[in-house]
């Protein structure tokens, strides 16, 4: 197992290089070079991680250029990036999507003052389940009496941030560390229970073969210290939409 992990990089260049089956391939020539980058501005490190991830990642090399302009761009609201990682949970980034305009239309200030206060069915009718609606409510009331102490995130490393946030219901390890990326906009955070990354990882590296987490943590030691932006991409390989939380 840990062979074949090690070896992924040169595995898929040389499938690549065979004609075989590549997702990359697969992506619509307009959803490669998105001709306008969102709005707001990418961290600091991005040029620098593309770079790097490109001399290290033969994979990447050819990835990171298809959808160059664009880059992962901080959501400033620590608020709304749980929320909508908590309607992101185990659904697709197009249903998520959808699900939270309809809260937007209902809710156009979107604070947690405001969903605190809202009524449970007008949430359900926006498209959430009765657990992520529990959720989203549970978070409107963390946030808007500061049970949470949101400022002092800053200063605390990735791991102490995890645990602090899995207090809260509803937030696992998943969306903990889907806030360390969008949010915080922290460079190195490998989130291995996602299973659009392991589907990535799959297709990009091992011809579509299944596998493990062991497996991926393998390939992704080699994007070291900028798994985030490697993760990034390589969620761009299945969606063009770009993921944003």
């Amino acid at each position: 197992m840990a062979a074949r992990a090690v070896c992924a990089a040169a595995y898929g260049m040389t499938r690549l290089q065979r004609g075989h089956h590549s997702f990359l391939a697969a992506i619509p020539v307009a959803a490669r070079a998105p001709k306008t980058a969102p709005a707001g501005a990418p961290p600091a490190y991005w040029a620098q991680a593309c770079a790097e991830l490109s001399e290290s990642d033969r994979i990447l090399k050819k990835l990171i250029p298809l959808f160059e302009p664009a880059a992962a761009h901080q959501r400033r609201d620590p608020f709304i990036t749980l929320a909508r990682a908590i309607v992101g949970q185990q659904i697709s980034v197009k249903a998520a999507h959808a699900i939270w305009m309809r809260i937007e239309r209902a809710y156009p200030a979107l604070t947690p003052a405001q969903l605190a206060q809202c009524e449970h069915d007008s949430l359900l009718r926006c498209g959430l389940s009765k657990r992520k609606t529990e959720y989203i409510l549970d978070l409107a009331h963390h946030f808007s009496t500061r049970a949470v102490q949101a400022d002092a995130w800053e200063a605390l490393d990735d791991e102490a941030i995890i645990a602090s946030l899995m207090r809260i219901r509803g937030i696992g390890r998943w969306t903990a560390e889907m806030f360390l990326i969008f949010n915080l906009m922290r460079p190195d955070v490998l989130p291995l229970d996602d299973l659009g990354l392991l589907r990535a990882i799959s297709l990009n590296y091992f011809s579509g073969e299944p596998v493990s987490r062991s497996e991926a943590r393998e390939v992704a030691a080699n994007w070291q210290p900028w798994r985030s932006v490697a993760v990034w991409y390589l969620w761009r390989s299945l969606d063009p939409i770009p993921v944003n939380y």
